[in-house]
């Protein structure tokens, strides 16, 4: 009989057996190569086979302690018993039936729940898609019908998908964008509030706010007409740009912003919502409401799902304006309200609570560790910023790189953003002992590159 991971309190922590890969990992790595697309981005062969809780088992027994989350996307564990039996309830009962063309309850307890979950006391509709790229295609394309402009403002280092609308938002890394031209036009990028490296050269309590009042000042006046701007487009934390925390005055000023001129805000809450930062969403830590919402990752805990949710008054397009033959699927919407429950019940607070431990494990990193240059982060979206040199703030992205291998290589899963940034996005059900874990194995790892880079090694 097949060996199933179930980990008890003495095992929640990692175990390695065999050297990393080991030979069944081995196998599945040649025919991956063999036969599956190079675009994707793989930082370590992790050949994942169970999952439970913040723990991975990979083909060759190997056990993991998960800080990555299928990149933020298991919020309330990997294989959640809950969530589990709702899948597998519903999967005995109907898999698919579109909600485009029919009619099922859970499409509409689930819509309910969204919208009053979401921001703002008003009425809200919701779309259901099937990835957070699908959710921003949505908002674009709603923003346009509704305010009847075609132009589009998002911010550097923002990554919003890879489908060709989103793409268009998306300006991350240039690989994403390489011979995908023409995209779709109207869309212009200003910097984000990044204030570790204000663009402007400004102080942090300066930064903020310029990087939103550029809008005006500058943009309005000299590029583009305010009338014709359908939609401001943010996250509001950057997710693949860098785990980037701005100021909440930058929000509110661009709240103040479009209701001055109009201008739709839409808050991009794929990697940062849905009880990660401590709070539902991201975007409640600044008090701010937006138009439009666009939500997936860990909505489902893992199955494709994704919602764009808007007032009332703005998503009254017609039927057949847009759709969805997948989206919100009869299972995966099962999985979704499981989550919703477990989320709500306990884990956006053990977020906050291990959110803060975390953070207070790191705040002295900048001071003890040479290379780190900033520490930043809200709940358990955590980012760890790496330096060559701390006056002149040289990124250091290979050195980065390595310390995500050498984590691998002592069981703890980590992935990087940005050009030099560690993420810590374990899933919401991570304990103390475990962030524990996490911290000393990168403290460890971090120390030994830092000795080598000393000593020219790195």
């Amino acid at each position: 009989m097949e060996k199933k991971m179930r980990p008890s309190r003495a095992s929640d922590l990692p175990l390695l057996k065999t050297a990393l890969p080991g030979p069944a990992a081995r196998k599945v790595l040649a025919e991956d190569e063999q036969y599956v697309s190079p675009s994707y981005t793989r930082s370590y062969p992790l050949v994942a086979k169970h999952g439970r809780g913040a723990l991975i088992e990979d083909v060759d027994g190997n056990q993991f302690l998960d800080f990555s989350a299928g990149i933020a996307v298991v919020a309330t564990g990997h294989c959640h018993p809950k969530v589990v039996r709702a899948i597998q309830k519903q999967a005995a009962e109907l898999i698919h039936m579109s909600g485009t063309d029919f009619y099922y309850p859970s499409l509409a307890t689930l819509a309910r729940k969204l919208a009053e979950l979401a921001p703002g006391n008003g009425a809200k509709r919701v779309y259901f898609g099937n990835s957070g790229t699908e959710a921003i295609e949505a908002a674009m394309k709603l923003a346009r019908h509704h305010t009847g402009r075609d132009k589009f403002i998002a911010f550097t280092g923002a990554f919003h998908g890879r489908t060709l609308g989103a793409l268009s938002l998306t300006a991350s890394r240039p690989v994403q964008r390489h011979k995908f031209g023409p995209l779709i036009p109207g869309v212009i990028h200003i910097p984000y509030a990044y204030c570790y490296r204000c663009v402007y050269n400004l102080k942090p309590e300066d930064c903020a706010m310029h990087c939103a009042r550029i809008i005006e000042e500058q943009l309005f006046r000299t590029y583009v007409p305010s009338s014709e701007v359908a939609a401001i487009f943010v996250e509001p934390i950057q997710g693949e740009g860098g785990y980037v925390v701005p100021p909440p005055e930058f929000l509110r000023e661009l709240r103040r912003i479009c209701d001055r001129h109009g201008i739709l805000l839409v808050a991009d809450e794929v990697q940062s919502g849905f009880g990660r930062t401590g709070k539902m969403w991201a975007i409640d830590h600044a008090g701010v409401v937006p138009d439009i919402l666009c939500v997936a990752k860990g909505i489902a805990s893992g199955l494709p799902l994704s919602a764009t949710i808007a007032k009332v008054e703005i998503m009254n397009w017609p039927p057949g304006a847009h759709a969805s033959t997948f989206g919100g699927n009869p299972v995966a919407i099962a999985a979704a309200l499981a989550s919703i429950a477990l989320v709500e019940e306990k884990y956006v607070d053990n977020a906050a609570r291990m959110g803060d431990y975390l953070l207070s494990r790191l705040k002295d990193w900048p001071q003890r560790h040479p290379m780190v240059g900033e520490i930043r982060g809200k709940g358990l979206m955590v980012g760890i910023e790496l330096v060559r040199d701390k006056v002149t703030k040289e990124q250091a992205g290979d050195e980065r790189n390595h310390w995500v291998r050498l984590a691998f290589e002592k069981g703890l899963l980590v992935l990087g953003c940005g050009l030099n940034t560690l993420r810590l996005m374990p899933p919401l059900v991570v304990n103390r002992r475990q962030v524990d874990f996490a911290v000393d194995v990168l403290d460890h790892c971090l120390t030994e590159l830092e000795q080598k880079h000393a000593a020219g090694l790195a």
